[in-house]
This record gives structure tokens, C-alpha cells and sequence, in this order.
């Protein structure tokens, strides 16, 4: 959670054949193990009436989406794959504003999830994003289209874990409010990482503009 800490990654201005092959190798995995989860957890989710499932469930969706962005634009000049970065940070940021009217919804109409569903497909999501999480490590301090594929994954994993513990909560209250407090933490990490990303993605966009104009 220490990147807003972290002075930015060297920046590089040209491509690396080896290097592009590898980054399309683990987004190309990541973008399949994304896609799969959101198809269970959109189901799931409506099924088990979690917000913090469908939380999840749009971040999969969300997380495919730029994986899929990211694997189009490896190789480019760095000021498109800033500003691939860029997008995909206003869409961290838009799942998060998505995320918190979920949950003012869900708080105004009292909802009660499945704890047991709630557990089940937690543990499945966080099996899937601990693979992403894994793959996408080496590249946590590259470019910031690099780096925004590894904070989203980041903060999946740590949604993961509070979805499990809201679940737990869930069955030991026998509320939904466990459930929603968990949804509006998810919103929070979203924020935080779109922040990251899109600060980086900025300086990245004016290093590239002066670099094209040389």
C-alpha cells in the first residue's frame, strides 16, 4: 500500500522486443483468469444479493478491460501507453463511484446476502487474483500501463480477503452491514489506485509529448 511513497520507475521511451514478448505472456494469462471470474462472480453475486460481490464481479470486468488495453498498446511509444494508463485510471476511478452508490442502495433497502455464497465464491476469487497477483509481481515498478495492471490486482486481492471477512461477518450478525462496509472499502481502494495510476500516466504523457516533439 506504500506506492504513493515510491519515487516513479525509470522511464523508457522506446520498446524491448523480449521485454513487450514477456508483458504479453502475463496479460494474456491475467486477461483469461479476469474474464472467467467475472462471469462466475456476476452470477453469483446477483444470486447471493452481495454487494461486495458485485463489487468484485465489476472489477473483474473492469480488470479484463484493461489488461485487454494494455496487451493493445505493449511495444508503443511511451506517450499511448500513458495514455492507456490514463483511461484505464478513469475507469478505476468510475468503478469506485459505481461501487459507493451500491452501496448507499443497498444500506437504504436493508439488503441480507448469503454468507455461505459469499464464502465460496471469495475463495475462488481470491485463488484467481493470488495467480494474477503472482504473475504480474516482476512488473509492479514498470511504466504505468505495467504498473496500473499490477495496483488493480493488488487491490483485488485485498478485496478478496474483505470479502471473506464480511462474509464471516454476515453469518455472526445475521446483518448486511458487514457487507456493505466491506463494498465501501473496495470503492476506496479503486479511488487510491486510480490516483496512482493516473498521476503516473500524467508525468509519463508530458515526458512523451517533449520526447515526440525532439
Amino acid at each position: 500500500m506504500n506506492d504513493c511513497c515510491c519515487p516513479p520507475p525509470p522511464l523508457n521511451l522506446g520498446g524491448n522486443k523480449k521485454r513487450d514478448a514477456a508483458y504479453r505472456r502475463v496479460l494474456w494469462a491475467v486477461l483469461a483468469i479476469n474474464a472467467a471470474m467475472f462471469a462466475v462472480e456476476v452470477v453469483a453475486g446477483l444470486a447471493a444479493g452481495s454487494a461486495s460481490l458485485q463489487a468484485d464481479a465489476l472489477d473483474f470486468l473492469g480488470d479484463a478491460a484493461n489488461y485487454a488495453i494494455s496487451l493493445l498498446v505493449v511495444g508503443m511509444a511511451l506517450r499511448f501507453r500513458a495514455a492507456a494508463a490514463l483511461a484505464k485510471g478513469a475507469t478505476m476511478a468510475a468503478f469506485g463511484a459505481w461501487v459507493i452508490a451500491t452501496v448507499v442502495w443497498h444500506s437504504l433497502h436493508g439488503t441480507l446476502p448469503s454468507a455461505v455464497a459469499m464464502g465460496t465464491v471469495g475463495v475462488a476469487a481470491f485463488a484467481a487474483n493470488a495467480a494474477s497477483f503472482g504473475l504480474l509481481w516482476a512488473y509492479r515498478h514498470g511504466d504505468a500501463n505495467m504498473r496500473s495492471a499490477w495496483i488493480c490486482t493488488r487491490n483485488d486481492v485485498l478485496g478478496n480477503l474483505a470479502v471473506l471477512l464480511a462474509a464471516a461477518g454476515v453469518l455472526g450478525t445475521g446483518t448486511g452491514w458487514p457487507d456493505v462496509i466491506v463494498a465501501a472499502i473496495m470503492a476506496v481502494l479503486a479511488i487510491q489506485g486510480a490516483a496512482i495510476v493516473i498521476r503516473q500516466a500524467v508525468g509519463e504523457l508530458r515526458v512523451g509529448r517533449l520526447a515526440a516533439a525532439e
